[in-house]
């Protein structure tokens, strides 16, 4: 059980005060800062210019003779190395660093790293264009273009490579992670502990909760890290070993609170972080705009139409055309081996939800015996799972391939054929079976999109979730769409498969 501080006013201590700290608490908060960012930097700066080198080498070996207009005909031979392996991969670096490629905001999380990535290589490319083009140098466009994309895509390998490694360790380890104090009331921090906690591979582990109202109330309450109160906010960080403070929610009714914290911690290497009560709401859609020194949140709407959803769409449709020509002789050996399994048809057909309320027909492999549906009333008592859904991982129902065809997600290939009928979407929520009702409040939200064959929900636990879970996934998609995420659940969705992460 968690111990409670009493609240007190604290004495002021003798040292004489730093920026506002004690200079005793500055001297210890330096010792417990994070500094896992600069390693990690280091790494990332040694891979960007080994990439960029090894991009030039590989085009200089293509294109040798094309590359020789490059060189200098009496003496262009070390010049040319000094350019090709050196100077273009020093200016990489230096372009990434100007787009902030190596800000530790955006390290190891999100899309923003490979953006600026992306942003930085169409700088690098205008800037040799340029180049060549002042001096009058005579350079060969298909080697140096060859270059350019070449580190462009090495770099932005090597990054996801050093991402994977950074999330392993964070996992497994524990390494690489930010000691959070969360400050508020016990629900705003308890709401900011579930978030955060939620994705370890983000490297934040709250380790205590700083409580600014609500004393008597949370006495007794099991909570997942010990709770204080009353207790110098600086003095807990130096006892837990924290490195950021989490001002959570509405924190304090005193307006001039975060910001007097804000300038206490200024020399310690301290972060702070400000958690609104806004969740689930992406990155995009949020935008700070100061007014007189008042910084406003706002939430612009989310997109589902415009250019983007018409992209969607044609990908959808192109996709699932190609998909079914292309794994024609898969699935007509699936559709083989389900016939010898169980006596039957191959496909099941099932009533679904789609978009605004829309029912339609499911295409699914059948993955369990014909009699399934009558056995169903029997063994209602044995569900795993909460919500709307049926899900029993052993389930008797399911005949052996069948087992296989769940297991490695090759009974939901025939979705394709609702994806090329404008019924689904590659990408979306989960279908709903259409008979559990008319899913009233916030699982209807849901319906403003087709649902898919993977999601958010898929590639974040699947049938592991709950169904509040799954839910709250759901909605998060719905309002944070965009045709980049799309892209990204698509590649996630490879690695889950693999892994066969909670399909049964």
């Amino acid at each position: 059980m968690p111990q409670y501080d009493e609240f007190e006013i604290q004495p002021t201590p003798p040292e004489r005060p730093t920026n506002g700290v004690p200079r005793s608490a500055w001297t210890r908060a330096k010792r417990t800062v994070s500094r896992w960012h600069r390693p990690y930097t280091v790494m990332l700066l040694l891979l960007d210019f080994g990439a960029a080198a090894i991009a030039s080498l590989i085009a200089v070996s293509l294109f040798e003779q094309a590359a020789s207009g490059f060189q200098d005909p009496d003496n262009g031979e070390p010049w040319f190395q000094a350019v090709a392996y050196v100077l273009l991969p020093l200016g990489w670096l230096i372009v990434l660093w100007a787009n902030g490629a190596y800000d530790r905001r955006y390290l190891g999380l999100g899309t923003d790293e490979f953006k600026r990535v992306t942003r930085a290589s169409v700088t690098v490319a205008a800037s040799v264009s340029f180049i060549a083009f002042a001096t009058k140098t005579d350079l060969s466009r298909l080697s140096v273009g060859f270059a350019l994309v070449g580190a462009t895509v090495l770099i932005l390998f090597a990054r996801y490579v050093a991402r994977l490694i950074l999330h392993v360790s964070r996992r497994r380890f524990g390494a690489a992670a930010q000691r959070m104090v969360l400050l508020g009331t016990l629900p705003e921090t308890l709401e900011v502990y579930t978030a955060v906690t939620r994705s370890p591979a983000a490297g934040l582990v709250p380790v205590a909760i700083h409580l600014t109202d609500g004393y008597a109330a949370a006495k007794g309450l099991e909570t997942p890290v010990p709770v204080h109160a009353g207790k110098d906010v600086l003095a807990l960080v130096r006892e837990v070993g924290a490195d950021t403070i989490a001002f959570c929610g509405s924190a304090s009714a005193e307006p001039g609170e975060l910001r007097r914290l804000a300038w206490q911690l200024e020399g310690t290497g301290i972060d702070l972080v400000v958690a609104p009560q806004l969740t689930d709401i992406a990155g995009p859609r949020v935008h700070i705009r100061p007014i007189e020194g008042l910084p406003l949140l706002h939430v612009e709407e989310p997109t589902i139409s415009g250019l983007g959803w018409l992209a969607k769409n044609v990908m959808d449709r192109v996709a699932a055309g190609l998909g079914l020509i292309l794994l024609s002789p898969l699935l007509l050996a699936i559709g083989i081996a389900i016939k010898i399994s169980d006596p039957g048809p191959a496909f099941f057909r099932q009533s679904r939800v789609g978009h605004e309320g829309k029912t339609f027909k499911v295409w699914k492999f059948r993955t369990m015996y014909v009699d399934a549906e009558e056995r169903l009333a029997s063994m209602q008592d044995m569900n795993e799972t909460d919500g709307l859904l049926f899900k029993v991982k052993n389930d008797p129902r399911i005949f052996p391939a069948g087992r296989f065809l769940r297991a490695s997600s090759l009974d939901e290939l025939p979705q394709l054929i609702n994806v090329l009928f404008g019924e689904m979407s590659l990408v979306g929520p989960r279908p709903l079976p259409a008979d559990d009702g008319d899913f009233l409040g916030d699982v209807r939200r849901r319906l403003l999109v087709r649902p898919g064959i993977t999601g958010l929900w898929q590639v974040s636990g699947r049938s592991d979730l709950s169904w509040d879970e799954a839910v709250r996934l759901d909605l998060y998609y719905v309002d944070n769409w965009s045709l980049a995420y799309d892209l990204s659940i698509l590649w996630r969705t490879v690695g889950v498969v693999v892994a066969r992460k909670g399909a049964y």
